[in-house]
């Protein structure tokens, strides 16, 4: 037996047999090791920003290889090559539509505050359509009220009707509309609809929702599919948000509402009783072809097929009210996080209130020196939340910021349960409003492609007031003292939330 493993030492395999392989191992770990951190200091702080890049970075460092992956599924908020050059197409068409109609449908900009002029300037020049004179606009915060006024609507048409929304089910209280959508195309109109691929995957009755789809003959189609197998890839967390309704190019509504039953026909929901809250605005007038061009942008992004241009003639001799509206499309297809400097910007014109609502506040810091600001110059500001929440992780991000919030001045009321404050919008004075899909956190700034309406009248804030005031008597107050009594796991949570927020 010696003999044997002398002569197999002279021999490659007796290389291979006396080979220190646990050490050979260690090296080669502490190389692959070492080679991701200092490469990862040269890819990952490169155009982001340094929150988001400092927070990689330490999930790097501290675990390389999973650090690595986590970094290359998510990492990136690009839109595949294909995606953006439809999306480049659909700017440049949209930019040629509003150059037309600027002259005759567009609000003078001499006849807008200055600082509103500032922001809707700013809006325009990355990629918001020009602000529309002669809008009305009507809120609705009931549930399945808002479904029904859209089914209304969808049965009052006469041309087309278009319908997307990140989440879009067939179900008991949805089945109204999914009717009128039914009755719309047996009466001969064009019926298109969008939906979200994933989120749609994530919720109970997608394949119902699909067959109901195909045997109504709409022409439908998923927005932004994770299907490798044909093709089709981005980051899998890289959605649609929008929701949107356009009808005849006259009718349009959008807001935060999903086209689901308000506890989203989750098992876990309907344990806990939850339901949500949310608000759709219905408007008239030009500000609907925004709209329309947006649904339409969408729709040649996803099917690569170019519908007919909104048709802006309509309006030229009628216009339904007196708001001036302006539609903001935003998301990683316009860059430069357009929403977010339209916000701030309009947050720092207050003179005397600001309301914000918005169910996942995780602010940028721009926002948070815009809040302080204001309340420096003795603005009022004021934070609707829920009490309780559906996401962890972003939940226990947004209460990460709540002792910063109360030490500025912020006023923050929990909306109480079992409801999910769902609704996004907010008011500056007395005559400036922003309503959407928009949630103020870095989701909604960097990887969501969102719609958010600029409003500038009096009748539409008084409106909001009143829905305000609707909040308020459902909420209660967090205090200064309250939260100092907050127990060391929930503040070990927050920050920790607070962390992976900006992974990114």
């Amino acid at each position: 037996m010696p003999s044997l493993l002398l002569e197999a030492e002279g021999t490659d395999v007796g290389f291979w047999v006396s080979v220190n392989w646990p050490w050979l191992w260690t090296v080669s770990w502490l190389i692959i090791d070492n080679v991701i951190r200092v490469v990862a200091l040269f890819v990952v702080p490169r155009n982001r920003r340094p929150t988001a890049g400092m927070a990689w970075l330490l999930a790097i460092f501290f675990f390389p290889v999973p650090g690595l992956l986590f970094f290359l599924l998510i990492g990136g908020n690009r839109l595949p090559k294909r995606l953006r050059r439809r999306q480049e197409e659909v700017n440049r068409r949209v930019a040629e539509l509003a150059a037309r109609e600027e002259r005759t449908l567009a609000t003078p900009l001499e006849t807008l505050p200055s600082g509103l002029r500032n922001a809707v300037m700013l809006g325009r020049s990355l990629g918001a359509q020009p602000m529309m004179r002669g809008n009305s606009a009507s809120i609705c915060i009931d549930y399945e009220e808002s479904l029904a006024r859209i089914a209304a609507a969808i049965r009052e048409a006469e041309e087309y009707v278009y319908i997307e929304f990140y989440i879009l089910v067939l179900d008991d209280t949805t089945a109204d509309v999914f009717a009128a959508m039914r009755e719309a195309k047996a009466r001969g109109l064009e019926v298109r609809v969008l939906l979200d691929y994933i989120s749609s995957l994530r919720n109970p009755g997608f394949r119902r929702t699909a067959r109901a789809l195909d045997d109504m003959g709409v022409e439908w189609s998923y927005m932004l599919p994770v299907r490798p197998w044909r093709g089709q890839w981005q980051r899998p967390d890289l959605r649609n948000h929008r929701k949107i309704v356009v009808i005849d190019g006259r009718v349009g509504f959008m807001g935060s509402q999903n086209l689901v039953d308000s506890s989203y026909n989750k098992s876990s929901n309907r344990r806990r009783g939850l339901h949500w809250k949310d608000i759709m605005v219905r408007v008239e007038g030009p500000t609907v072809l925004g709209l329309e061009a947006v649904f339409l942008g969408d729709w040649f992004i996803e099917t690569g097929e170019l519908a007919n241009e909104p048709d802006a003639s309509r309006f030229r001799d009628h216009q339904p009210g007196d708001l001036d509206c302006q539609v903001l499309p935003s998301g990683p297809g316009f860059g430069n996080e357009n929403n977010l400097q339209v916000f701030v910007s309009l947050l720092y014109t207050a003179v005397r209130r600001i309301s914000i609502t918005s169910p996942y506040f995780v602010p940028d810091g721009a926002i948070m020196h815009a809040l302080r600001a204001a309340i420096a110059r003795g603005v009022a500001v004021e934070l609707f939340v829920s009490e309780i929440g559906d996401q962890p992780m972003v939940y226990h991000a947004q209460r990460s910021y709540y002792e910063e919030l109360l030490r500025a001045g912020v006023r923050i009321l929990m909306f109480r349960p079992p409801y999910i404050l769902h609704s996004k919008h907010f008011t500056v004075d007395d005559d400036v409003a922003v309503v959407g899909s928009s949630n103020m956190d870095q989701r909604s700034f960097n990887l969501n492609m969102e719609v958010s309406t600029v409003i500038y009248g009096e009748s539409f804030v008084r409106d909001l007031d009143e829905v305000n005031d609707y909040y308020r008597a459902n909420s209660r107050e967090m205090t200064a003292e309250e939260w100092a009594r907050q127990p060391l796991r929930s503040r070990l949570l927050d920050g920790l939330a607070r962390l992976t927020s900006a992974l990114q």
